[in-house]
């Protein structure tokens, strides 16, 4: 089944996927097959951080293809990773995210209320009540 709306919170680590209609939800999980040490105190200079992790962008964008509208939602940078990645690699799924917001830790229930939220007044914007 195809769900309408779909929120994406992630971090560098995991990332929680909950797609919904009025009435349904569904929760999915996905985690990073490779933890990333984003900070070290010792070994060779580099540029300062650890490459985007394709493999879990691609995971998660197999999890939201087939949906209509998608909010992309996490702390710190990894929500503006994964959007420059669609762009340049998943155009067709790009196209399908409405918003980009900065949201910390949500527990699940906190994750669909904001979402919930969010697209009753994006939904209201396009005269979709």
């Amino acid at each position: 089944m195809s769900y309408p709306h779909v929120i994406v919170w992630l971090d560098h680590q995991k990332a929680t996927i909950i797609d919904f209609s009025v009435d349904d939800q569904h929760v999915l999980k996905v985690a990073s097959a490779n933890p990333r040490q984003l900070h070290r105190k010792s070994g060779p200079m580099g540029p300062g951080r650890a490459p985007d992790d394709k493999a879990f962008f691609d995971e998660v964008v197999t999890a939201v293809q087939g949906s209509s509208e998608i909010l992309v939602a996490g702390p710190g940078t990894a929500k503006v990773a994964f959007m420059t990645d669609l762009e340049k690699r998943h155009p067709k799924v790009a196209k399908q995210v409405v918003g980009v917001e900065s949201l910390d830790h949500p527990s699940d229930a906190e994750l669909l209320a904001f979402a919930k939220r969010y697209f009753r007044r994006v939904d209201a914007l396009r005269g979709d009540v």
